[in-house]
């Protein structure tokens, strides 16, 4: 009973304490909360986009190698490509056809299916990607060296009076010059390497084996016969060329058998 009515007492003198504590925690967390908000997020690290250069030589054979070329070429519209270099050729068992394609990276695999459709067999299928990333992160960081060098030479050379200081601070701009364009170079065929990929094509259709057999047995007769010519060419030139000698043998050659036939009468 006592203490039953202690705790009354205790609750009637201090009724806001039981109410604070009861409100104290989430007031605390909803702080806590606020803070973490809007405190500012961690700076994030820039992401490099990865470096790719791509890829390809195909090697097959076609039944038709009009209709192969059609379809080669609705694939280079379709994917934007273009085509460098466009060659046709023919030996003794077939007819064959070779190109080389430059086509943007983002459609490298639409371009090599579009290809490939109807082709039953690849004589050669070679698929490369090389990453250049790393290489291009150094170049870009050495570049962005050399240009803040340049600038900080370029505000001594404000301040210069000396005409030697002058041109010592020039030459040495020029020299940083020189590297800066020549890592600019360098940057710029990356990017065109890693832009645009490189597709070598060559396609070809056999020639019938006796059409074939023909061709080499006509072409080796053709041979013998302009050898053999060359050959009598070369002779009778070398006969004309020793007339004199033979002139002079069949000369003695008479006048010996003229004198033997004297000596048998």
């Amino acid at each position: 009973m006592r203490y039953f009515f202690f705790l009354l007492l205790f609750g009637l003198l201090f009724p806001g304490c039981s109410k604070q504590a009861e409100a104290g925690t989430p007031v605390y967390n909803n702080e806590v909360a606020a803070i973490t908000m809007s405190a500012p997020l961690p700076p994030k690290e820039k992401v490099i986009q990865q470096k790719i250069i791509k890829s390809a030589s195909l090697r097959f054979e076609t039944n038709d190698l009009e209709d192969t070329y059609k379809q080669i070429q609705a694939a280079v519209k379709e994917s934007h490509a273009s085509i460098q270099s466009d060659s046709e050729g023919k030996n003794d068992v077939s007819l064959y056809r070779t190109i080389m394609i430059h086509v943007p990276s983002q459609n490298f695999d639409v371009f090599l299916q579009s290809v490939s459709k109807g082709v039953s067999y690849f004589d050669q299928k070679d698929i490369s990607s090389e990453d250049v990333t790393e290489q291009y992160i150094d170049l870009d960081s050495r570049l962005k060296t050399k240009r803040k060098l340049e600038e900080r030479y370029l505000e001594i050379l404000k301040k210069a009076n000396k005409i030697s200081e002058i041109l010592e601070i020039e030459e040495q701009i020029s020299l940083i010059r020189e590297e800066i364009e020549a890592k600019e170079g360098q940057l710029k065929y990356l990017e065109s390497r890693v832009s645009e990929s490189r597709i070598s094509i060559q396609f070809y259709k056999p020639i019938a084996e006796k059409q074939s057999i023909k061709i080499s047995y006509g072409s080796k007769i053709l041979t013998a016969i302009k050898s053999g010519f060359n050959e009598l060419s070369g002779v009778f030139i070398w006969i004309i060329s020793i007339w004199p000698f033979i002139f002079l043998f069949c000369l003695l050659a008479y006048f010996i058998r003229k004198r033997f036939k004297r000596k048998n009468i």
